[in-house]
């Protein structure tokens, strides 16, 4: 039987592909209502994360970039949405 490995979707800037790995992680999600990313605080899903920038960098990036800028998005991003009432 042929398998075939799924690509992810071309991805302009290293940062909308960090984005990428995250959301196919399960480390971020969108609030529903507004749109903004959201950590989901899953140490588990950040891990896959960087083991998913290590192994699958982009074209032209090194693994240790790829695995900084995803870090560094996951840095930029809060738990809650800013415009959700607490």
């Amino acid at each position: 039987m042929l398998m075939t490995k799924q690509r992810r979707p071309a991805i302009r800037t290293l940062r909308g592909w960090a984005i990428s790995v995250l959301q196919e992680a399960g480390a971020i999600r969108k609030c529903e209502e507004h749109g903004w990313m959201q950590d989901r605080a899953d140490p588990h899903a950040r891990e896959r994360a960087v083991e998913i920038a290590r192994e699958e960098s982009p074209s032209g990036v090194s693994p240790d970039d790829a695995v900084a800028e995803v870090r560094e998005v996951l840095d930029s991003i809060g738990d809650t949405c800013p415009e959700c009432p607490p």
